[in-house]
């Protein structure tokens, strides 16, 4: 029998190790999400748009501000994990092509790597999202809509950031989805557990990063007047649309809103004033429909717990121990441009990253 060279010997060793807590996803300091949009001017139509919204009813599930916890981030695949194809989804051979990862292609599955509030890698992708979030090194595999059978991945769409790299207003490409109906990235818009404790115990600290939060389609801005398909519209940091079928009086997908430097936060504790703050300096995106408006990573992969921060599904909007309720009302909107109308045809961009260039996420040219 042939001798297993050190080097593969070391890889397996390594894509066996138990998963250990680390870093979230996140990208340079210059990004859009780590601008601080603290002093950024409003959008002159920002009060109008927050009453619009909410006399659509605010948040959803009955304007409560809650939390999903499904979304988990594989937070760094080891050396020597699985490399798993990517395949049209089973339902009519469907894929998002030119905006999500020309096919062929594959990501890494490592060991203990789970489907959106999974345990494993099965999901209903018929009637859930079932995300598959998986970081290696400077790339983030994003997967959409997927599930995992005879050895392949079946998916709406596969995109893999460059996480060293400083993506254009444009994102990825303008009319361009990815594994978000915005076009943003999902992992780095997440809040992590670990990075709220860290930041706890420090005095007017904040995460540094945008928060992606979500709303019913028929809450969001429409205006035929754009040209877009059903009158589907965006503004950046967006570069997508879904399917928004609101009156053009309210928020448009990707508006980015933060929480009015006035609200009230005692009452809430050192952790959730730390997530609190974050929503006044670096704001919030709107990234997707849905009902829960809150989405934070579940704490399955950190070293700190939710329920030990005290954070859980109705922190922010339930007012216990006397703290304010967190409405659409305590929201302003910051001017990030005009409303753009979505035509679906997507073109992509092109992303520089250490004198190396990429579209795709493949290196054309050095």
């Amino acid at each position: 029998m042939k001798a297993v060279p050190v080097f593969l010997t070391i890889a397996l060793c390594m894509a066996m190790l138990p998963v250990a807590a680390a870093p979230p996803p996140r990208f340079p300091a210059g990004a859009i999400w780590h601008q601080n949009i603290a002093s950024a001017p409003l959008h002159p139509n920002s009060t109008s748009m927050i009453n619009a919204l909410a006399g659509l009813g605010g948040w959803g599930n009955g304007n409560k501000f809650q939390i999903d916890f499904s979304l988990q981030t594989f937070p760094d695949a080891p050396v020597g994990s699985p490399m798993v194809a990517v395949v049209p989804h089973h339902d009519g051979n469907e894929y998002y092509t030119p905006d999500c990862e020309e096919l062929p292609a594959s990501m890494p599955v490592p060991t203990g790597a789970a489907f959106e509030g999974q345990s494993g890698l099965s999901c209903d992708n018929d009637n859930e999202d079932c995300h598959l979030l998986v970081r290696q090194g400077n790339l983030l595999y994003e997967l959409y809509s997927g599930n995992y059978s005879n050895g392949m991945l079946d998916a709406r769409c596969l995109v893999v950031w460059q996480l060293n790299a400083v993506y254009p207003p444009e994102g990825r490409g303008e009319h361009c989805t990815s594994a978000d109906a915005a076009g943003f990235p999902i992992a780095p818009l997440l809040v992590n557990a670990d990075e709220v404790a860290a930041n706890a115990g420090i005095a007017n600290s904040d995460l540094g990063h945008a928060i992606r939060f979500v709303l019913p389609n028929a809450r969001m801005a429409t205006d035929n007047s754009l040209g877009g398909i059903g009158g589907r519209l965006y503004v950046r940091p967006a570069s997508h649309a879904g399917g928004p079928s609101g009156p053009s009086s309210s928020v448009p997908y990707g508006v980015r809103m933060r929480l009015k430097s006035n609200f009230n936060m005692s009452g809430y504790s050192s952790a959730a004033q730390v997530i609190l703050r974050t929503m006044q300096r670096y704001g919030i995106v709107l990234a997707d429909g849905g009902n829960i408006a809150l989405t934070f990573e579940t704490d399955r992969y950190t070293t700190a717990k939710w329920n030990t921060l005290g954070i859980t599904a109705h922190t922010f909007w339930n007012g216990a121990n006397g703290s304010t309720p967190v409405l659409v009302n305590h929201f302003e909107i910051i001017d990030s441009g005009p409303r753009i109308g979505e035509t679906w045809n997507c073109v992509r961009s092109t992303v520089i990253v250490s004198d190396l260039i990429f579209t795709d996420g493949f290196e054309l040219a050095p």
